[in-house]
């Protein structure tokens, strides 16, 4: 599938910022364990994700990794392209978590499109804000009880209420019950189903493994 299957904000682009996106987007594969960002000096270009998985961690001193975020397919990866977003003061390294395939697309290019076209402008604002949310997301649960306990606690006790193990409830709901971000639940049920604790379906949760569900949530 091409370019325009996977940028979510195609539809609303103009002809000819189309063909800017598909002339100047490079397509790259990225082996697991690939390092493809390194620190805001390493200044590569907008990934988008065609396949695969890619994580974000920041780095201490001390050499300790911590995850911020996960990226999947379909998703933008801004970081990458640091050097244009003057206001990001720490470092983020890029690496792909599983093979993946990706486009990369030149950081003088998406500057120059966000700087002329209002709807690349606002989508960036909306990725950079769901990313913050999941940077404060994880400061929160550094320092209170962990995310993924709440969501497993969140999920055995709606399976109980419905007398049910499927769960028929949009991630959006599960967010506004829980008083967090869509994106945030999202990726959480994610790794939950790559744990086999769960399994993900349109509009649905079936719970797997109800026991490990448990240990978690305690």
């Amino acid at each position: 599938m091409e370019l325009e299957h996977y940028f979510p904000i195609w539809g609303k682009l103009t002809g000819a910022e189309k063909v800017i996106l598909e002339q100047s987007a490079v397509e790259r594969a990225a082996p697991k364990g690939t390092m493809l960002h390194n620190g805001s000096s390493d200044c590569v270009g907008v990934f988008l994700i065609r396949s695969g998985q890619l994580r974000a961690f920041i780095l201490s001193d001390e050499g300790k990794e911590i995850t911020i975020y996960r990226l999947f397919e379909r998703d933008l990866c801004l970081f990458s392209a640091s050097c244009m977003m003057q206001s990001i003061q720490f470092d983020v390294t890029i690496e792909a978590e599983k093979d993946s395939e990706l486009w990369v697309i030149p950081t003088d290019v998406y500057k120059k499109l966000m700087d002329t076209s209002a709807v690349v402008a606002n989508y960036t604002n909306q990725v950079m804000a769901s990313r913050f949310s999941e940077v404060m997301w994880l400061v929160e649960q550094i320092m209170w009880k962990s995310f993924d306990k709440r969501l497993a606690s969140f999920l055995l006790e709606e399976s109980t209420l419905d007398g049910s193990d499927t769960l028929r409830i949009t991630h959006d709901r599960i967010a506004a019950h829980m008083g967090t971000a869509r994106e945030v639940v999202t990726r959480m049920l994610r790794y939950f189903q790559e744990e086999g604790m769960v399994a993900l379906t349109r509009g649905a949760i079936e719970l797997k493994d109800r026991k490990r569900l448990q240990q978690l949530s305690e």
